[in-house]
């Protein structure tokens, strides 16, 4: 994996990784947005990163798999359970990334040692997926997940906005009254197109209502491998 890195934006970061993980069984679905209500949430110190003069949102339901510290085997009872993040794109010095909005985690220990090593905003919600479904109820704030699928035909030549959406090469955590960059590496993303059988989506934040409404655009991956570094403070 770090030898391959020409399709990166800015080099590997120095020094050693301190995490490995998976993210298999990737579903994606964006949503354009106003990016004036979009703003209030993003904290001082990132700017949103449009594309087009637009802000995007995305939810992005897939299963964390073998996530363990450098140096260490996963535990599958704590490595493997399925995840859900709610993210927009943001940017700082030069370097654009994600922001998560809300993330929710399938179990109880995981979820808790995740957000205790991360800082990342993990909630517990009870999912289950099969081959072609993902279900999701996050009952303390409503979100409700109920999607079938079918996977269509994989993308050779992607869109312009297909690369801007998916090859993020860190993540943004607010914690307190500071502001961390964690950076990431993993090959380029395989998407496939995929067509939505069945669409519950019931999900809402700051006036942005994403309930029953048809994403902008809809897209598979069958997954990345993933080396994490520790975070950096950013200076604000």
């Amino acid at each position: 994996m770090l030898t391959e890195s020409s399709h990166r934006p800015w080099p590997i970061p120095a020094g050693k990784w301190q995490y490995y993980q998976e993210w298999n069984n990737v579903l994606f679905f964006h949503w354009k947005v106003p990016a004036e209500l979009l703003r209030p949430l993003i904290p001082a110190g990132l700017e949103l990163d449009l594309f087009e003069n637009e802000a995007w949102i995305s939810l992005v339901p897939f299963t964390m798999e073998k996530i363990s510290p450098a140096g260490l085997p996963p535990v599958a009872f704590i490595s493997d359970f399925h995840e859900i993040n709610l993210r927009t794109y943001v940017v700082t010095e030069g370097k654009p990334g994600v922001y998560f909005l809300n993330i929710e985690g399938q179990k109880h220990l995981s979820v808790w040692i995740a957000k205790l090593l991360s800082g990342l905003p993990y909630e517990k919600a009870r999912m289950q997926r099969g081959k072609n479904t993902y279900l999701s109820d996050h009952a303390v704030k409503g979100f409700k997940l109920d999607v079938e699928f079918e996977l269509k035909a994989f993308i050779s030549l992607k869109s312009k906005l297909d690369l801007w959406l998916s090859e993020r090469y860190c993540l943004y955590l607010n914690r307190g009254q500071k502001l961390y960059r964690y950076e990431i590496h993993h090959l380029e993303w395989q998407i496939a197109e995929m067509e939505l059988k069945k669409t519950k989506i019931n999900y809402a934040i700051n006036g942005l209502s994403f309930t029953d409404r048809t994403p902008d655009l809809i897209r598979y991956s069958p997954g990345v491998k993933v080396l994490a570094w520790g975070r950096q403070e950013i200076k604000r």
